[in-house]
């Protein structure tokens, strides 16, 4: 193999590898994110269950003006 084949390929090894390293970053940050969601939809659930299950929505609120 010739210096410049062996030079291209640790040109495109280095690319891999970062490219790689970038998308471990990225799934950790999802994960973490996910994680985070978990934990809220948890805490909206218990919350709802000692509430009684109901949930007032704006749109079932009466205006202050009535």
């Amino acid at each position: 193999m010739s210096d410049e084949r062996i030079t291209n390929l640790e040109i495109k090894l280095s690319f891999a590898e970062d490219l790689i390293e970038k998308l471990n970053e990225t799934v950790y940050k999802q994960q973490q994110q996910i994680e985070f969601l978990y934990r809220e939809l948890k805490a909206i659930k218990e919350q709802t269950s000692s509430s009684g299950g109901s949930i007032v929505s704006s749109k079932d609120e009466i205006p202050p003006h009535y």
